[in-house]
């Protein structure tokens, strides 16, 4: 059952700065040699020379040169601050599922984005509530948080890892429902005017998993506005497998925490919630796009079954996973040392001994495979750090 939470808009949290005076001072104009050692900022937790691989959930890469937390939003003006005095423009990291990080690691700033708060602020003229969110909290809570509210909009994301703040980036969508749907607004950093702007959701340039954020560094999101519907029943299902789990009719509309529940079935039989699986949780999920295809591709591989769909953007795509499975590929296939297919479902998943070259090099071989056993070419929608 989903719980009702109240959570605070903003609220400090522990933030670790805990530069022991017992610690010898690293050498100044070395911040890689500074492992482990953590500098008091007034308000801000800097890390040099961390390893990122335990922040993501591939367990793939090497460190990043300084890492900084932010917790309190308030606190973003000292991190600009700061990065100023580091080269290069930061990257940002929530929960790193959908990122591959170097071996070699990251040479600029990495801010770990962990601010938290959720707050309704009154309604849209359409009469949609207004939902405003700090970037760092995670998905899987505002989803419950919407679910335990009544509001529609988000209940088919239910089993996403990741930040909220990351949802625009990719233009997050499951089973019937994006992003895009719902967003309102971003706040973001804008690093090349160096100032704080509001964009609209046409100004993000939402696309199938794409947006105007999308391998830029030109942003850092600090917190997102959306509008969802009041009411008790979901959105209409329109995907069979989640019709099947529940047992009703494509189309159907249920009450919100049993779709979720149906959902959250549905992605655990893929392998596709994180801890649901013993073997294949070192995943980042859909490691390629559902390709884009001509119509006469389209009619070819409807002759063959394939799941030829029609997409919120406009475009006609196909599964990207049928496409993997026609090109020879089985579940459990080990493609390159460390790296291998699900054995669950038609991704590739990381294992002892991976590498970032080594996945890199699978997501070639894949990618080259289905392109000579199909003729059509798939697209990563994996971040590279």
């Amino acid at each position: 059952m989903h719980k009702r939470r109240n959570s605070p808009w903003s609220a400090r949290t522990e933030r670790g700065l805990s530069t022991a005076a017992a610690q010898p001072s690293p050498p100044p104009g070395d911040p890689l040699t500074r492992i482990g050692i953590q500098e008091k900022q007034d308000h801000m937790r800097v890390t040099h020379a961390v390893p990122l691989a335990p922040m993501t959930t591939l367990g793939i890469g090497g460190p990043a040169a300084a890492l900084m937390e932010l917790h309190d939003p308030a606190d973003f003006p000292e991190f600009v601050a700061l990065a100023d005095t580091l080269p290069g423009a930061p990257v940002c990291l929530g929960e790193g599922s959908n990122v591959l990080v170097s071996d070699a690691g990251c040479d600029c700033a990495v801010l770990r984005m962990s601010t938290k708060g959720v707050r309704m602020r009154g309604s849209t003229a359409d009469g949609r509530v207004r939902v405003e969110v700090q970037a760092g909290h995670l998905l899987s809570d505002l989803v419950d948080t919407t679910i335990a509210e009544g509001l529609t909009g988000m209940e088919m994301l239910v089993g996403i890892p990741g930040t909220t703040g990351a949802t625009p980036v990719q233009n997050v969508g499951a089973y019937g429902q994006e992003t895009a749907d719902s967003l309102v607004e971003v706040t973001a950093w804008d690093w090349t005017s160096r100032r704080m702007v509001t964009l609209d959701a046409a100004a993000c340039g939402l696309g199938h998993r794409t947006s105007v954020f999308k391998r830029s560094r030109r942003w850092t999101l600090l917190s997102l506005v959306f509008a969802l519907r009041r009411s008790e029943l979901s959105a209409p299902v329109g995907y069979r497998t989640v019709a099947a789990e529940l047992g009703v009719p494509v189309g159907s509309r249920v009450p919100l925490e049993e779709v979720a529940q149906a959902v959250l079935a549905v992605r655990r039989s893929k392998g596709m919630v994180l801890g649901c699986s013993g073997t294949d949780d070192r995943s980042v999920g859909s490691v390629f796009l559902s390709p884009e295809i001509s119509p006469a591709q389209a009619d070819s591989l409807r002759a063959q079954n394939a799941p030829v769909n029609h997409f919120p953007d406009g475009s006609v795509r196909v599964s990207a996973s049928w496409l993997i499975r026609q090109a020879g590929f089985e579940l459990r296939r080990p493609i390159v040392p460390g790296v291998r297919l699900s054995s669950l479902h038609y991704t590739l998943v990381a294992d002892e001994g991976a590498s970032a070259a080594g996945f890199t090099e699978a997501i070639d071989i894949v990618f080259q495979e289905v392109l000579r056993r199909t003729g059509v070419r798939l697209t990563s929608e994996i971040d590279f750090l």
